[in-house]
C-alpha cells in the first residue's frame, strides 16, 4: 500500500468515526479533514515519513512555522485540537508507539470581543435588499428570521417547509452536535416569511423543494452565496464590511441582554451548551455602556 493512500485510511478512518460518535456538522469534519491532511502532508515533506512516527518535536516545530507566518493563536489551537483528537485517535486503535500530543499545550489567546451592531445599523441593513424581485425579498426574509432567532447562518440555509411553525411563529433548527432546538420569533420577521411563501407559490419557484431558501436555479442557497449577498449590501448602505451574517447572530443576543433578557434564555436560544460562551456578550453590553459614557458625559 502507498504511502499517501495508508495516510488518507487513517484519516478517513478518523473522520468516520467524528461522523459516527460525534455527530458533528459536514462543516467541522471538513475542518477537521483539512488540518489533518495538511499536518500529514507537511510531516512527509519535512520528515519524510507517516503520522504514526511522528514526534512531541513535530508537533511543535509545526505549530511554530504557524507562528512564523503571523497565524492568529486561535486558529493555530484550531489545528492544533484537530491534531489531539486525531492523534488521540491513533493511540486508541494502538497505532502509535507513544502520543505526540499529549504534552503539547495550546497558545494563549487573546480574546477579542465578537463584533455586533446598534439597531440603527441593523436596521440599515435589514431595509437594504430591493424586495421587488425574488432575490431581494428572499434576502430581506433570510436577514429578518437571522436577526428575529440568532441562528448560525449554517441553521439558517438549511431550514426545510417542515421547520417553519407559522402559526406559531417557531423555527426548528438543527444545532452543533445534533442537538435540535425550537426559536420563536417576531412579527416582523413572520411579515417577510409569509410574503417571501406567497411569491414562490405565484411564481411556481420550485414548489415540490423541500428547501425553505433557494437560489434562482430552484436548490439550497450556500453559505457562500448568502455571505456575498450581505456585503453587496454593505456595500449599498456604506456599513463596514467587516460585518458577516455571523454578526446578526452577535447583535441579536447584545440587543436582548442589552433590553433585560436573562443569560440563560440567551443561551438557549442561540444553543450554547456553555453559559460562559454566552457570556461574552454581557461584555459586548457594558463596553457599549461605558462607550456611550464617554461620548456623552461633560466629564467622559
Amino acid at each position: 500500500m502507498s504511502s499517501d493512500l495508508k495516510k488518507d485510511l487513517l484519516v478517513d478512518s478518523f473522520l468516520s468515526t467524528l461522523r459516527l460518535e460525534k455527530g458533528l456538522s459536514e462543516n467541522t469534519i471538513k475542518a477537521y479533514s483539512n488540518d489533518c491532511r495538511a499536518f500529514n502532508k507537511w510531516l512527509f515533506l519535512n520528515k519524510g515519513y507517516e503520522p504514526a512516527s511522528a514526534t512531541e518535536g513535530d508537533i511543535e516545530n509545526y505549530l511554530k512555522y504557524f507562528q512564523s507566518i503571523n497565524l492568529s493563536n486561535t486558529t493555530i489551537n484550531r489545528k492544533l485540537s484537530s491534531l489531539k483528537h486525531f492523534f488521540n485517535y491513533l493511540s486508541k486503535k494502538k497505532l502509535l508507539q507513544s502520543n505526540p500530543v499529549i504534552n503539547i499545550s495550546g497558545l494563549k489567546n487573546h480574546k477579542s470581543l465578537p463584533k455586533s451592531l446598534s439597531i440603527i445599523d441593523v436596521n440599515c441593513l435589514i431595509n437594504a435588499p430591493d424586495c421587488s424581485n425574488f432575490i431581494g425579498l428572499r434576502d430581506r426574509a433570510m436577514i429578518e428570521l437571522m436577526y428575529a432567532t440568532g441562528v448560525r447562518i449554517s441553521e439558517l440555509i438549511n431550514l426545510k417547509y417542515s421547520n417553519i411553525d407559522l402559526n406559531r411563529s417557531l423555527i426548528k433548527v438543527m444545532g452543533k452536535g445534533g442537538k435540535e432546538r425550537m426559536i420563536p420569533f417576531g412579527d416582523d420577521a413572520l411579515s417577510w416569511l409569509i410574503d417571501y411563501i406567497e411569491f414562490r407559490r405565484k411564481n411556481n419557484l420550485s414548489l415540490n423543494s423541500r428547501d425553505f431558501f433557494i437560489s434562482q436555479q430552484g436548490k439550497k442557497i450556500t453559505r457562500q452565496a448568502f455571505w456575498h449577498r450581505i456585503k453587496a449590501y454593505l456595500k449599498i448602505t456604506g456599513l463596514s464590511m467587516d460585518i458577516s451574517p455571523h454578526t446578526l447572530r452577535h447583535a441579536f443576543a447584545t440587543h436582548l441582554l442589552n433590553n433585560g433578557a436573562d443569560l440563560r434564555s440567551v443561551q438557549m436560544l442561540l444553543g450554547h451548551s456553555d453559559l460562559s460562551t454566552t457570556q461574552i456578550y454581557t461584555h459586548i453590553a457594558k463596553q457599549r455602556l461605558s462607550e456611550m459614557v464617554k461620548q456623552h458625559h461633560p466629564r467622559g
